[in-house]
């Protein structure tokens, strides 16, 4: 798989360059957010590893123009912290993200489960979707599906009921904490995060001003 490394910062490029070779990925790399679409449009590769921060644009710019022409796989990379961009870039499209600082052994694991989600046909019917709680485990047809252990217990609590709506005073409760208080984005990246991983946005559904429900079987 050819992997495109986009990050400006030599001290973060060339071990994670190096070290995803070591996992059998061909990697190139750019540096500048104008070389970026080129680099789509020339090499082809199977996954985009975008920071998003490079010194002559910002990384959910070059996001939003590579989804006018591709679809690739697109993973970021993110400052601790960010969670709004994490948020901005879930909806534009990326399909993962990771916070620095991370490791190699990581993102190969993220590239690798992409490639395995990729495999999986797009569909609407949550009898694709399998949660194990014995196992901790979460197939889409049949294939393993990588999740943090929020995801998991998020998406466990969605699918006890499917159809019901679960606010999300009770999703941050029995998710998170009884007396949640940190920002309500932290439920939004999660399950925009949940989302692509899935392979359906439609599985998940929005209901305004209360909550989130998995549709029904």
């Amino acid at each position: 798989m050819r992997v495109l490394v986009v990050e400006d910062d030599p001290a973060v490029a060339e071990p994670l360059v190096a070290g995803l070779a070591r996992h059998g990925f061909e990697v190139s790399t750019c540096a500048y957010a104008m070389q970026v679409v080129p680099a789509v449009q020339e090499q082809d590769p199977y996954v985009v590893v975008l920071d998003l921060g490079l010194p002559d644009g910002d990384g959910l710019d070059v996001l939003r123009q590579i989804r006018r022409f591709s679809d690739v796989p697109v993973i970021i990379l993110t400052a601790r912290g960010d969670e709004m961009d994490r948020v901005i870039g879930l909806e534009l499209g990326s399909d993962d993200y990771v916070v620095k600082p991370f490791s190699v052994r990581e993102l190969a694991a993220r590239i690798r489960a992409i490639s395995r989600r990729r495999q999986v046909a797009p569909g609407s019917n949550t009898d694709r979707v399998v949660v194990d709680r014995g196992r901790h485990e979460v197939t889409v047809d049949g294939a393993l599906i990588d999740l943090t252990a929020k995801e998991f217990a998020l998406l466990s609590v969605l699918a006890e009921e499917p159809g019901r709506v679960f606010s999300r005073q009770e999703l941050f409760s029995r998710v998170w904490d009884p007396v949640w208080t940190g920002t309500g984005k932290t439920l939004d990246v999660h399950i925009a995060s949940l989302r692509r991983k899935l392979g359906d946005n439609d599985l998940i559904e929005t209901v305004r001003g209360v909550g989130y429900r998995m549709v029904e079987q």
